[in-house]
Order: C-alpha cells, then structure tokens, then sequence
C-alpha cells in the first residue's frame, strides 16, 4: 500500500472515531460535517506538494488546510490520536514510528 493511501485510512479511521464518539453516528457511517472534512482532508492529502518525502502536517512549512478545517481536524486528531491506541493498535504504532 502506498503511503499516501495509508495516509487516507489513518485519517478515515480517525475520523470514524472521532464522529461516533461526538455525533453518535454509526459504526461506520459518517455525519454529513464529518464526511466533508474527510472527503476536504483526502482531497489536500492528493495534493500535498511534500508527500514523498512528507513528515506530519503540524512541523510543514505550508499549510494545506484553510484555517477553519486546520482547527477541525487538530479537534479530531486530539479526540481520535489516543483512542487509536485501543482501537487500532498495531495501526497506530506504525504510524507513531513514521
């Protein structure tokens, strides 16, 4: 699996987590806000300029995100990131160590 494709199904997984446990939303359905900010973040990852060489978004010199989906997606990482652990575990670690 490419990494940007890795890259996609960590922040689908993320973003799964992070819509059930705010929205209630179902086991793998999304809410319409969610599934726009996922469909918003797959779209920048695609288009990311650094990805072969890419590190996380936080330590890039450009910013991909406008500012309003910058502030939603850091809520969903900081909600999702340590629920992972339990959730996806081996998934999480691997992409700890990147």
């Amino acid at each position: 699996m490419k990494r940007i494709e890795k890259e996609k199904r960590i922040v689908g997984l993320m973003m799964r987590i992070y819509c059930r446990g705010r929205h209630q939303a179902g086991k793998e359905a999304l809410c319409d806000e969610c599934a726009a900010l996922l469909a918003y973040a797959q779209s920048r990852l695609e288009r990311c300029p650094n990805f072969p060489d890419k590190t996380s978004c936080r330590r890039c010199t450009i910013h991909c995100y406008s500012p309003e989906h910058r502030r939603a997606i850091k809520e969903v990482m900081r909600y999702a990131g340590p629920r992972m652990l339990f959730r996806h575990p081996i998934i999480a670690l691997k992409h700890l160590l990147q």
